[in-house]
């Protein structure tokens, strides 16, 4: 993949895919009580990533994130907590951009899992910081934080990577990667 550059291509693709991946984020097959859901929302960001690289994806990333912020109701507790539950947790999806140095045999695979994992990473500190009063009592918050963000980033991912193996979709973000 050649080096990715704004292109008014690259920013109209952008644009769908945040418009796909809010669409995809209101058809919820499980909501946590907290916050979080499970929803195929991750897997446009992911397809951008993948065909323009890590630094586009996680711009889109960022910009899908204040998209959910301000479609959510505009509630948080802190602006630190803001920042690690939206535009930075949603960045971290733009890490799939690194899937497309692996073998075509992996596929999206690889960065389907460090995206998540990033993400899961802010989930998991803005947790940890801002919502340890929601643990139960006695209840360690490293434990506490860990569990109910991989409730919801655990499945989702999984559907994300059977997903991302059908043949179609894969021959999607291989169209994505070599156009521009």
């Amino acid at each position: 993949m050649k080096k990715s550059k704004l292109t008014l291509r690259c920013l109209c693709e952008a644009a769908i895919m945040i418009a796909l991946a809010q669409i995809l984020g209101y058809l919820k097959l499980y909501e946590l009580p907290q916050g979080g859901s499970i929803t195929l929302s991750m897997l446009p960001i992911f397809l951008f990533s993948y065909a323009y690289g890590v630094g586009p994806g996680m711009l889109v990333g960022a910009a899908y994130g204040f998209v959910q912020f301000l479609q959510g109701g505009l509630y948080f507790v802190h602006p630190i907590e803001l920042l690690l539950d939206y535009p930075l947790a949603f960045a971290m999806l733009g890490l799939a951009g690194l899937a497309n140095k692996f073998s075509d045999k992996w596929g999206m695979i690889p960065g389907i899992i460090l995206g998540t994992f990033g993400r899961f990473v802010c989930s998991f500190l803005s947790g940890m910081i801002f919502f340890g009063m929601y643990a139960p009592e006695g209840q360690n918050l490293v434990v506490y934080s860990i569990v109910y963000n991989g409730l919801y980033l655990v499945p989702e991912a999984i559907i994300c990577i059977v997903l991302a193996l059908i043949p179609q979709i894969r021959q999607l973000a291989k169209r994505l990667a070599l156009q521009d």
